[in-house]
């Protein structure tokens, strides 16, 4: 499975998931909530620092699914908030 996540690293509501309606932008071009294409948002503590932020994105999302941490992988994105993951499970 292949997911767009915007994180927002340094967050005090984190860790937390959330599932996204995607919205376009509002009037004048400003956008009013996650990107078009984002299917979750991510709030985490961990600041992006050494890449502090990614593992616990990694951690936080295989909790999520019930999946092994080896199974989720970061695809692209890797200094972005807006990161494409892959989460490969068995079927």
């Amino acid at each position: 499975m292949n997911l767009t996540v915007h994180v927002k690293p340094g967050s005090r509501k984190g860790p937390l998931v959330t599932v996204d309606e995607p919205t376009d932008a509002g009037p004048g071009g400003a956008a009013t909530g996650p990107p078009a294409d984002a299917a979750l948002t991510v709030y985490l503590q961990q600041r992006a620092v050494e890449g502090a932020a990614n593992d616990a994105l990694v951690k936080l999302l295989a909790k999520h699914f019930g999946v092994p941490r080896g199974a989720v992988s970061i695809v692209r994105g890797h200094a972005s908030r807006i990161k494409h993951v892959r989460i490969d499970h068995e079927t």
